[in-house]
């Protein structure tokens, strides 16, 4: 269910702080905790470490993120292949085909 409007877009106030105190164009990666927080115009520019669970994606917020939560762009499950030997395999078979590719295409026949 989302946040109603009268109350506005939840941002932590500890963020918000925290992107107060820097520069634009500053370097500095902001550590933060924060999924559920929305970034906001004063957050566009700026590099966020978001946590996942485990260590910090980092994200830098653009203009067409403005509205979205910083946790949308720290995914927090990992995906793991699936196949087991069978793609092992075939995924080996695969690159040693690219190896021995050279790019150029093969020769066609003339036509007379």
């Amino acid at each position: 269910m989302s946040r109603s409007l009268k109350k506005g877009p939840f941002t932590d106030p500890k963020l918000l702080k925290k992107v107060s105190k820097l520069k634009l164009g500053d370097k500095t990666v902001i550590k933060t905790w924060s999924r559920d927080s929305v970034i906001t115009p004063e957050m566009v520019g700026y590099s966020f470490g978001v946590h996942n669970g485990k260590n910090h994606i980092l994200v830098n917020a653009t203009e067409n993120m403005v509205g979205h939560r910083l946790g949308e762009f720290s995914p927090t499950r990992k995906f793991v292949r699936h196949g087991g030997r069978m793609q092992r395999e075939a995924e080996i078979a695969a690159a040693a085909v690219a190896k021995t590719d050279t790019g150029t295409p093969a020769p066609t026949p003339e036509k007379k």
